[in-house]
């Protein structure tokens, strides 16, 4: 078969659970139980369900295929009357239920947005007062830019090279498994099969770091 590559987006690579093991805001995805740890097990299991997602025709490939395979949902979804063909009628629906799911993830994104600023608050607010002092203000000004520093449309592209081991521009199931996994052990740092807390702070101050550094050789150039 011929492989062709496979442009993932951002949205579907994390999917994955690899990038999300360093990144809080879909921490809980990989971690089924909810007890704020992800184990090796589980990160393995978030992986394959993702991978059976994105591979269309189940040969174990991620490519051409698979993204046309996409396609054609896509289109067999907006070709309401089944006609082979969108009318100006289907593609103004179309639109219109895009722009729906647009705001409709605004408005849950907005909500989220505002539960974590209570909650970051709260966790600043470490005397209670109501209030947050000086100190207070530069301890969450400085939390702030760690989170920041992770931030980019790099992780994804990093991601899925990683997971191209013989560069061949397509990701098979072992080469998916395997980023998974070097993923998971990088974060691991004791090497106990269970991602702490603490080590997805580590994993992100780290990532952070290499951030800096890379965009300091930049700047010399």
């Amino acid at each position: 078969m011929t492989k062709t590559f496979l442009t993932l987006s951002a949205a579907t690579l994390a999917l994955t659970g690899t990038a999300a093991l360093a990144n809080q805001d879909r921490w809980t995805k990989p971690d089924a139980d909810g007890d704020g740890v992800v184990t090796l097990s589980e990160a393995r299991a978030h992986g394959a369900q993702a991978f059976e997602r994105m591979d269309a025709n189940g040969d174990g490939v991620l490519d051409a295929e698979d993204r046309a395979a996409m396609q054609q949902e896509m289109f067999a979804r907006a070709d309401s009357n089944g006609d082979g063909e969108l009318s100006q009628d289907e593609m103004r629906a179309m639109r219109e239920s895009r722009m729906e799911r647009r705001e409709q993830r605004r408005a849950q994104r907005a909500e989220r947005r505002a539960a974590r600023m209570d909650e970051r608050f709260a966790r600043f607010d470490t005397d209670n007062s109501g209030g947050l002092s000086q100190d207070e203000l530069a301890a969450m000004r400085e939390a702030r830019g760690e989170r920041r520093g992770m931030r980019g449309g790099q992780g994804p592209r990093r991601m899925l090279r990683m997971a191209d081991s013989d560069g061949d521009r397509t990701v098979t199931r072992s080469e998916f498994d395997t980023a998974v996994e070097a993923r998971f052990a990088r974060v691991d740092a004791d090497g106990d099969g269970a991602i702490t807390q603490a080590e997805r702070t580590a994993a992100r101050q780290a990532m952070r770091a290499e951030w800096r550094a890379k965009r300091s050789e930049r700047r010399g150039q």
